[in-house]
């Protein structure tokens, strides 16, 4: 596959919070909500930091170990879990829930940029060992949100009545849904080998965690990415007393208060802290705990402990506590001798709310990056678009705009009366002029008389263009056909559509290709237009 590139600004694109293009514009308000820069000093600075903070790397690489015990063995993963366990390694991370067959592309796009970065550190530092983490949130229990995919415009859901953490979920029931897929897919070129892929993974594995991690490691596992599922008792005994200081005194949401109440009024809030939170994680149940008077409850249920009960139990068996989005940061940077993140703007977001959390609990903050993100054109569009002679730009004004626009272009009459309504107020400005000296309140009755002149001109302009759009509807249709083909659901591609129509019709290229051309530090958009 031949691509063309084009860059632009997030903020261009329309589809980005402000406190996201703020932070990419290092606007001095967000500056004390993060440690280090996105640059090369950054990230000097955050591996300085963590050669100061150690972690257990011995509990790390006998968890990836036993993991990795299950599935085919990989040379370039089994190396870097082997150079985990050496002071002189350090990770570069990004984090998802185990959505089925990945959800979104921009699972794979969060994927490939933090693979891109770890090997051009690798290269920019050679005495030093940087490796691709996979941090998976197998705990998440929004099954609703993790349980479709969307598939040529429709939405695919897996029925099932599972409840608790979806990573635990037997996978029954996807057949249902792969037998969909194939029927769409398996036509393509690499459709075969895309069915193969999933059904090794999925039909094979006893839950959704597993399946995600095997189809991961099947599609990376060249690139060295160590997939890490952290739901395990030796990993979560490390957070003991940070679980302990969330049950019994509350910390975390008061440190987090106390930063979310510092932030601007004009950014949007992204995840609020409990008084309590960590979630009860037992078989098909994960609730939050809560206390009331001397006990702790977990939601939904029956259960209750006291507050010698709920400490035996945290400390017999530390797996059975999940931490929510406050804490979980917080853990994957208590387990990982990590020095960057990579996360999409919602995670950014709510990153920017932790700094204190982790300064009091003296684990290192690392480098915030924006995932990278694409807008896919394929031959198709991209030939209709060169044809209508419109810029990348272009593509992500609305619908009507960008229709009035090519209407007024290629109308044979003038649509614009902005002569006129010039013209007007240069009229009226006049004798705001003539009347001031006289009467300075006539200049108010004046103003009047203006607005009623230019106001029909105004109308009759629209008209015009309403008009003239009459005789390009077949403009106009083909317009809405490129936005709902490129932006479906009136959002960016990446947040609905999947890989794997991608995949099948250009096997693992799509995925080198996506590789070759994601970029590292640069934190921009990319659209890729297929060459003819």
């Amino acid at each position: 596959m031949d691509w063309t590139s084009t860059y632009l600004p997030y903020r261009q694109t329309g589809y980005f919070s402000r406190i996201i293009t703020d932070y990419l514009d290092q606007t001095d308000t967000l500056k004390p909500f993060y440690t280090h820069a996105v640059s090369p000093e950054g990230l000097r600075q955050s591996m300085a930091a963590r050669r100061k903070a150690p972690v257990d790397r011995a509990a790390l690489v006998s968890a990836l170990e036993e993991q990795y015990a299950a599935i085919p063995g990989s040379p370039q993963v089994q190396e870097n879990i082997r150079r985990l366990s050496e002071e002189n390694t350090f990770t570069v991370c990004t984090a998802h829930q185990p959505a089925i067959f990945t959800g979104h592309l921009y699972f794979i796009y969060k994927i490939l940029h933090t693979i891109r970065l770890a090997d051009t550190l690798n290269k920019d530092f050679p005495d030093v060992r940087f490796v691709p983490v996979f941090y998976m949130g197998s705990e998440d229990a929004d099954l609703e949100e993790l349980g479709h995919v969307y598939l040529g415009g429709d939405k695919l859901v897996w029925e099932t009545k599972q409840t608790g953490a979806v990573g635990r979920m037997n996978t029954k029931g996807l057949e249902k849904m792969l037998f969909r897929i194939e029927g769409e897919l398996s036509i393509e070129p690499f459709g075969p080998e895309l069915m193969r892929l999933l059904k090794d993974a999925y039909l094979n594995s006893p839950d959704i965690q597993t399946g995600t991690f095997r189809l991961i490691h099947e599609l990376f596992a060249e690139y060295g990415l160590v997939v890490l599922i952290p739901d395990r008792a030796s990993l979560k005994k490390l957070m003991i007393p940070v679980f302990e200081d969330d049950l019994f005194r509350e910390e975390p949401a008061k440190i987090v208060s106390e930063t979310i109440a510092r932030i601007p009024d004009h950014y949007k809030v992204q995840a609020n802290p409990r008084a309590i939170n960590l979630f009860y994680l037992k078989d098909d149940l994960r609730a939050r705990i809560e206390r009331k008077d001397d006990l702790f409850c977990v939601h939904t249920t029956d259960l209750k402990f006291t507050e010698q009960e709920i400490r035996e139990e945290l400390h017999q068996h530390p797996e059975r506590f999940s931490p929510n989005v406050i804490l979980r940061g917080l853990f994957q940077e208590t387990i990982l001798p990590n020095i960057a993140f990579i996360g999409g703007g919602g995670e950014t977001a709510y990153w920017l709310e932790l700094k204190g959390l982790f300064e009091h609990y003296q684990v290192p903050f690392p480098v915030l990056l924006l995932r990278n993100s694409f807008l896919l054109v394929s031959r198709q569009w991209a030939e209709k678009i060169e044809r209508a002679q419109l810029s990348v730009t272009d593509l992500f004004r609305p619908a009507e705009e960008l229709v009035n626009g090519l209407v007024r272009r290629e109308s044979e009459h003038s649509l614009s009366l902005e002569r006129e309504i010039s013209e007007a107020n240069q009229y009226y400005e006049a004798l705001k002029v003539l009347t001031r000296p006289v009467d300075p309140t006539l200049e108010q009755h004046v103003e009047a008389l203006q607005a009623r002149a230019l106001d029909p001109i105004r109308t009759l302009e629209k008209k015009l263009l309403k008009a003239e759009k009459r005789k390009f509807l077949d403009l106009q249709r083909q317009v809405h056909s490129l936005k709902a083909a490129l932006f479906p659901l009136d959002s960016l591609q990446e947040r609905v559509e999947n890989f794997m129509p991608w995949y099948a019709a250009f096997g693992r290229q799509f995925i080198r290709d996506l590789y070759a051309n994601s970029p590292v530090l640069e934190q921009e958009f990319v659209v890729l237009a297929e060459k003819g």
